[in-house]
């Protein structure tokens, strides 16, 4: 079997990985960090969550807990990891991330048929199979070399929320709920804002200093930073109007006070970060403020006026291509059929769409190393399959990174008006071809 070379050791690039040598395919695995860092990754694990830790909902109704469940049928590293490592989030998947890497990296670093190389992969392999998963933080000379084969590249910016220390958080002024009721009721920390200290906090966000992009992070042609609408800035949100945070992640619906019995005109959350408890990220704080206004807004805030920030919120560059132009549907390049790409690069918004698009990638990687030219395709009846034909969609001329929805799915042969019964006629039907797609692979036992 010809050996297919892996380039990114994040989610989507442990998962080929694993995917291929699973199917009895020779791997090297090309990951960078720690020797070269990327400005927005904090160690040198593989599988590293530089945002949130979240992966988000897990309900089959919802687009993203279909896609985990298709996932698991279908053996994924990546949400087997989750799920060993998981940490309450009412009705998220949140994970503790040092352990959800580890676990990762431990698996990979004990597959036989996985070589993995701590080195800068700069040039994408001119013979041989390959898949470029370098994630939406390539090196600048990879990204050229990729612009080479693929044309110009987008950009827009990304941010990480800031993390805090639990034993410095002072939590009579807070009160533990989900939203909901979901879960526990423990696994959010909650401060409740008036009006005048939501104003103030709106004021402080809109006013503070901001980490201004270089030269070559901006759209050159306005000189604007173009964000993903998806995962805007705090700051970029509150900017829009003096309503739109409470309307978005510091929305109280779902959240009574239990101290009052009333909703708080806004509530910011703050989630677990790791199994122990110790740490906590804000919900919804993914911020290009500059450190110090950072410390002077977000210490204000009720509870948190102590606070020892672990990680402060960051700002960092995506880079991906123009999917339904450059990529056929098997995710391999037009230009180059034996260079295909997986992760956020293709334009799959979220790390477990990342994932999913590893599992794709690598099967029809390894399709082509057996000299199988059949594509791997799963239809729009599935929540993968829908995230395919998302990037297959030429529709705009201005694409964008875009995570899994339904709006994508093919439609029900008999309509339902009721949503929830629609979308769970909808999982049921992917997971059967799902099921049927992983009897034919011989990964997973079917009952």
């Amino acid at each position: 079997m010809n050996r297919v070379t892996v380039i990114g050791g994040g989610l989507a690039g442990s998962e080929a990985a694993w995917q291929l040598a699973q199917r009895g395919v020779p791997v090297v695995l090309y990951e960078m960090r720690p020797n070269v860092q990327t400005g927005a990754h904090v160690s040198g694990r593989l599988a590293e969550l530089v945002c949130s830790n979240s992966l988000r909902g897990i309900s089959l109704e919802n687009a993203v807990g279909l896609l985990k469940e298709e996932m698991t049928r279908l053996d994924s590293l990546v949400i087997e990891a989750a799920r060993a490592n998981a940490v309450p989030a009412g009705g998220a998947l949140a994970v503790d991330r040092e352990r959800f890497a580890d676990h990762i990296e431990q698996r990979i670093a004990a597959h036989p048929l996985i070589e993995l190389r701590r080195e800068e992969c700069r040039r994408i392999p001119s013979d041989g199979i390959s898949i470029v998963a370098c994630g939406p933080l390539a090196s600048a000379a990879l990204a050229e070399d990729l612009a080479r084969l693929c044309g110009p590249q987008l950009h827009y910016f990304d941010a990480a929320s800031p993390i805090v220390a639990s034993d410095s958080l002072d939590r009579s002024q807070m009160f533990e709920a989900s939203r909901y009721g979901k879960g526990d009721g423990a696994d959010y920390l909650n401060i409740a804002l008036d009006k005048a200290r939501y104003v103030q906090l709106v004021h402080d966000l809109v006013e503070g200093d901001k980490h201004e992009p270089h030269g070559f992070e901006s759209d050159a042609a306005n000189g604007k930073v173009p964000y993903f609408e998806a995962c805007l800035p705090v700051e970029e949100m509150a900017r829009r109007g003096e309503d739109t945070l409470r309307f978005g992640p510091l929305k109280p619906v779902g959240l009574d006070d239990p101290r009052t019995g009333r909703r708080p005109y806004a509530v910011v959350q703050l989630r677990r970060e790791n199994a122990a408890g110790t740490a906590y990220n804000l919900v919804g704080f993914q911020t290009r403020l500059t450190w110090p206004a950072q410390r002077a807004a977000l210490g204000k805030l009720p509870g948190l006026e102590n606070a020892e920030w672990l990680r402060l919120g960051v700002m960092h560059r995506n880079t991906f291509v123009d999917a339904p132009r450059v990529l056929a549907e098997d995710l391999s390049l037009r230009v180059a059929p034996q260079v295909f790409l997986a992760g956020q690069v293709t334009g799959c918004e979220g790390y477990v769409e990342a994932a999913a698009s590893g599992i794709v990638a690598a099967v029809n990687a390894a399709r082509r190393a057996a000299g199988d030219e059949r594509a791997f395709v799963p239809s729009s009846r599935t929540a993968i399959g829908a995230l395919l034909a998302y990037l297959r969609d030429g529709t705009s001329h201005d694409f964008q990174p875009q995570n899994v929805t339904f709006a994508y799915f093919e439609p029900l042969e008999t309509p339902r008006r009721d949503k929830q019964a629609r979308r769970r006629a909808l999982a049921e039907r992917a997971l059967a071809e799902i099921d049927q797609i992983a009897r034919e692979f011989h990964t997973i036992e079917v009952a």
